[in-house]
């Protein structure tokens, strides 16, 4: 596999070098080294580069990001993100079911404030 090959398949699984390596079971200055020409992979890692291509972008295992800072209750509240989650919850009875069970082990901030 060419350096340019692993650059595009980067590219498709819209990954970074260090999460291709990740996934390859490698590190990060390694997958590097390939796309210099310094390195090439073996036809072991070439066939589980062309698997990860078969299975796309989901394939790439990927570092949760970082939390934000407590946002205010209103930068929640403008976050669509949030309505999107409302408008599923009220959609979806089983979702409200299974949201409920996880919610009884949080404390209720209403309840937290007095």
């Amino acid at each position: 596999m060419a350096p340019e090959e692993i650059k595009q398949l980067r590219e498709e699984l819209k990954c970074t070098a260090r999460e291709l390596a990740t996934a390859l079971g490698l590190e990060q200055d390694t997958v590097l080294a390939w796309e210099q020409g310094e390195l090439f992979p073996t036809k072991k890692l070439v066939g589980k580069m062309e698997e990860l291509r078969r299975k796309g972008p989901s394939a790439i295992p990927r570092k949760p990001k970082r939390a934000a800072v407590a946002a205010s209750p209103m930068a929640v509240l403008s976050d669509p993100e949030t309505w999107r989650l409302v408008r599923k919850l009220i959609a979806h009875a089983e979702l409200r079911r299974e949201v409920t069970k996880l919610a009884e082990s949080y404390p209720d901030p209403a309840e937290e404030a007095g």
